[in-house]
């Protein structure tokens, strides 16, 4: 293992997002704290309990996964497509740095930022929510899994991309509206059939339930902990692997 190379590479993600610390850090954290002031004080005072949980609680998972998802696709997408487009990849590919040591350093920076917001934002809704974590070692599970996958699937769409507009795609109009629709705000369980059977086929209604698992118990999650784990999993073993063969085979980086 190249550690010298894997050092350099994440030193210089983690410079390049300090540069940027308010529009990477700030940004998202204020986006989320409006959220709870409008759902979670607002409406949140006015609704019933969801699973022996009170509504402002029970988006505290929701909105945190929110965030993990948007910045981790979006830090790991722009990491990789700036070196392709300025020109700088060609060192890399050059340099004695093996595609698991490049993955290692991309990934492992995008990861870090990812939890490092879900920790701020975990910390902000103290201001707004009173909660309580269940299972601390299950959340940071959750939410450590979720940031490396997450990362990964945009370290692949910042190959496939070949321009900044096609960054934002994947995540405005396919992520975004999929973690809201898997449960960020309510329970998949309020739905009538057939909406919630066909929720069950959004993969992000996995990761939010386990995650709010570990938060609140079996009570509040809308499916087994077992499947979400397993949900997860899959997606983090089909990510390595795609990430994998693109350093293999040099595809799209290379020309």
């Amino acid at each position: 293992m190249n550690t010298y190379g894997v050092q350099a590479i994440y030193r210089f993600e983690m410079a390049r997002w300090l540069r940027t610390l308010g529009q990477s850090l700030f940004s998202p954290v204020l986006s989320t704290s409006l959220y709870f002031i409008v759902f979670g004080s607002a409406i949140g005072s006015r609704m019933v309990s969801i699973g022996g949980v009170s509504y402002g609680e029970f988006i505290v998972p929701g909105l945190i996964m929110l965030s993990i998802l948007t910045e981790s696709v979006s830090n790991a997408s722009f990491g990789i497509y700036m070196p392709r487009w300025a020109g700088t990849i060609y060192e890399l590919l050059s340099a004695p740095v093996s595609a698991i040591e490049a993955v290692f350093g991309y990934v492992g920076a995008a990861a870090t930022k990812s939890i490092i917001i879900g920790l701020v934002i975990l910390a902000t809704a103290r201001l707004f929510v009173p909660y309580e974590v269940q299972n601390w070692p299950a959340m940071l599970l959750f939410l450590v899994l979720t940031s490396v996958s997450f990362c990964l699937f945009g370290f692949i769409l910042g190959v496939l991309a070949d321009g900044f507009e096609k960054l934002q795609i994947v995540p405005m109009l396919i992520l975004t509206p999929l973690t809201f629709l898997g449960g960020t705000f309510y329970s998949i369980d309020m739905l009538p059939e057939p909406w919630r059977t066909v929720t069950l086929f959004n993969p992000v209604v996995y990761l939010i339930s386990g995650f709010r698992w570990a938060f609140f118990g079996e009570q509040a999650a809308d499916v087994n902990i077992a499947v979400s784990l397993a949900a997860i999993g899959v997606f983090l073993v089909v990510c390595l692997s795609a990430v994998w063969w693109i350093f293999k085979t040099g595809y799209r980086l290379k020309n």
